[in-house]
């Protein structure tokens, strides 16, 4: 790294530049470690995940929660529908709305997903020494909070 590099490091706007390709690549690479036997998009993944963390969701929150319009989340919904990864059920509530509600299927492939990425970065950062680790144990308390910016 050039001494320009370094200093470049010590601004937010340089820090950001040089921060966001290394983030967006890593994201990729768990992307691809994915199993797309079931011929499913990130999107859908991504959904099903939402569902795992938070349960039962109307549509408009779980659109919310994925940032996306409320008819793009009903697409993805109605793709997962169609392979029973997910049910929608009556709102106890609201009569007028349905949630959407994960079935053990969609539940099994978000937990087999997230044990093959896990497995894929364990072996990565166990090549890292251990200071190295201790810098990713602090990096991941700092991105949370940049994600929940």
């Amino acid at each position: 790294m050039t001494t320009a590099t370094k200093d470049h490091l010590h601004t937010a706007a340089g820090l950001a530049s040089e921060l966001r390709p290394s983030v967006m690549r890593l994201a990729r690479r768990l992307r691809q470690v994915a199993d797309d036997r079931e011929g499913l998009n990130p999107n859908q993944l991504s959904a099903l995940a939402v569902l795992v963390n938070a349960g039962d969701l109307p549509i408009g929150e779980l659109a919310a929660a994925e940032r996306v319009q409320p008819p793009s989340m009903t697409r993805i919904v109605n793709g997962l529908e169609e392979r029973a990864l997910v049910t929608r059920e009556p709102d106890p509530i609201d009569k007028r709305s349905s949630r959407v509600h994960l079935t053990p299927a969609g539940r099994q492939i978000v937990l087999a997903n997230r044990r093959r990425r896990d497995q894929w970065l364990a072996v990565r950062i166990a090549e890292l020494d251990e200071d190295e680790r201790e810098v990713l144990r602090s990096a991941v308390r700092i991105l949370e909070k940049v994600n929940h910016a």
